[in-house]
């Protein structure tokens, strides 16, 4: 597979060579991409975006680095009509740069285009989830640089409790929080540690990756806009400047969605700053709104919660419904099920969470050499394989079958998805590109499925909205009457009676 390559756009070109200290995210995507002599281009509209700038000083460094960077030329006759029917309006001129960005990205004149501006990314979303998943935040294109040309192991990213006394408040990790607020030793030693805050934290190698605090209120004490009883506060919500963008944002956030639904909250709800681009994108995804903003300019972002059946809306697909309400989703007579039988190679590395082998090594845990190489224990992920049989529409239901197994649950139904897409991979590029910022997978196991147009491979794009603990086995199955004889190995429909079966063992803690 050939070098990938990425076009900049502005704000990370500015981030990438400004005067102010450079951010970690930014320096490591810079960093990786010059080790790997990975191809990064910056397009000839940039010039255009840069000379509206109205600081004089600021406009003439900006133009001096661009003669830095590898320029891709404007198409010729490319009109702003033309995209205006691809991607929509184009009110500004900043648009109109966004619109031309967007385009060499969808003409794969480039593989991943990298930006920090929330608009560029649902303009992207808006034309087609595929070029959605090729727009990335620059803490996601680092990651993608790290998992394609570092093949070496990568933590498991596991969300642990703790109590706010047992993480070091004096790691660097929290410079940033204490540049903005410089009251944070003092919050932190009477708040969060005097009154023995729960806290979630993700490490990786032993150091501090991710961060959330979170506080229970009601409606006479709190911050909140919409006043209901029982409130789930996340004081803080910080991903290491290194890892920012939405992978280990996700992971966190999976974190407070399945904790607040579980525990049968009214309201979740944070503030944040209207620079937090890939916070926010992440939080409007999954249904957060913003209802408010206070006197300092922090914008407050609430989603309620209910234990209720989802109810049906005309307007809104089954999968936007499952997006917006998450973890709930839509359970209809036109809503179809799967069965998608996985090996455990391929089961370990998309569920880590549920990954807990028999001999753990007594020094570090596990094993090494029997880790997941690519854990992605992520809301949203990406299936590959070449089974012949088509699923539903989006929406559709997905139980996850873990094959005859060294280690348990063997031969049992592990997982639940919502089908978000499929698509066809006919070469090993748009293979790269399908998977995007999603990927769990090397250049080299990329390769390695060897797509072709006589066999493409099959790019399933989906939800994890629930691990069913514990887990049906092979036995149940065939009580049930799911599995009759020997269980399939490939995908298959499930029978409508079969899936009100399953769903009723899934033990889900909301009405489906």
């Amino acid at each position: 597979m050939r070098q990938q390559s990425y076009l900049i756009d502005t704000n990370i070109l500015i981030g990438l060579e400004d005067y102010r200290a450079v951010e970690a995210a930014y320096a490591k995507f810079s960093s990786l991409a010059a080790a790997h002599k990975v191809n990064v281009f910056v397009h000839e509209a940039a010039r255009d975006d840069i000379a509206r700038d109205k600081d004089a000083e600021r406009r003439r460094i900006s133009l001096s680095k661009i003669a830095k960077y590898q320029i891709l030329g404007k198409r010729r006759g490319l009109t702003q009509a033309e995209l205006e029917a691809e991607f929509g309006p184009l009110r500004k001129p900043n648009d109109i740069v966004d619109a031309t960005l967007l385009h060499t990205l969808k003409n794969d004149v480039v593989d991943f285009l990298v930006s920090q501006d929330k608009g560029l990314h649902e303009r992207a979303l808006r034309h087609s989830a595929e070029l959605g998943r090729r727009v990335l935040f620059v803490g996601d294109a680092a990651d993608l640089l790290t998992q394609t040309y570092e093949p070496k192991q990568v933590p498991i990213r596991h969300v642990a409790e703790v109590d706010a006394h047992m993480i070091d408040h004096e790691d660097d990790f929290f410079d940033s929080l204490r540049d903005g607020y410089p009251e944070f030793d003092d919050w932190w030693r009477e708040k969060c540690v005097r009154q023995h805050r729960s806290c979630w934290v993700v490490y990786d190698d032993n150091k501090l990756a991710g961060l959330i605090v979170r506080k229970d209120e009601t409606a006479i004490d709190t911050d909140a806009v919409t006043k209901v009883g029982k409130i789930l506060k996340v004081c803080t919500f910080k991903v290491a400047p290194d890892k920012r963008g939405v992978k280990l944002g996700e992971l966190l956030l999976k974190q407070v969605l399945w904790y607040a639904q579980t525990n049968g909250y009214d309201l979740a709800y944070l503030t944040t700053y209207e620079d937090q681009a890939a916070l926010i994108n992440l939080l409007e995804f999954y249904g957060f709104r913003q209802a408010g903003k206070k006197p300092d300019g922090e914008l407050i972002y609430e989603r309620a919660f209910s234990l209720e059946k989802l109810a049906e809306d005309p307007a809104v697909t089954a999968y936007e419904a499952a997006r917006k309400n998450y973890p709930r989703f839509l359970v209809t007579d036109e809503i179809r099920g799967f069965g998608i039988p996985i090996k455990e190679e391929y089961h370990d590395t998309l569920y880590p969470d549920l990954w807990n082998p028999r001999q753990p090594d007594l020094f570090n845990g596990t094993s090494r050499a029997d880790r997941p190489a690519r854990p992605g224990n992520t809301i949203r992920k990406v299936y590959l394989c070449r089974a012949p049989s088509n699923l539903g529409a989006a929406g559709s239901l997905l139980f996850f079958y873990k094959s005859a197994s060294r280690e348990q649950p063997s031969q049992a139904i592990t997982a639940l998805g919502i089908l978000e897409s499929i698509t066809l991979a006919k070469s090993t590029r748009e293979l790269m590109h399908l998977t995007g910022g999603r990927s769990v997978y090397s250049e080299q196991q990329l390769e390695g499925w060897n797509a072709t147009p006589a066999r493409p491979i099959k790019v399933i794009n989906y939800l994890l909205v629930s691990y069913i603990e514990p887990a049906i086995g092979l036995d149940e199955l065939r009580r049930m009457g799911v599995v009759n004889g020997n269980p399939q190995q490939s995908i298959y429909k499930v029978n409508p009676d079969h899936i009100r079966l399953l769903l009723d063992r899934a033990n889900l803690e909301f009405e489906v």
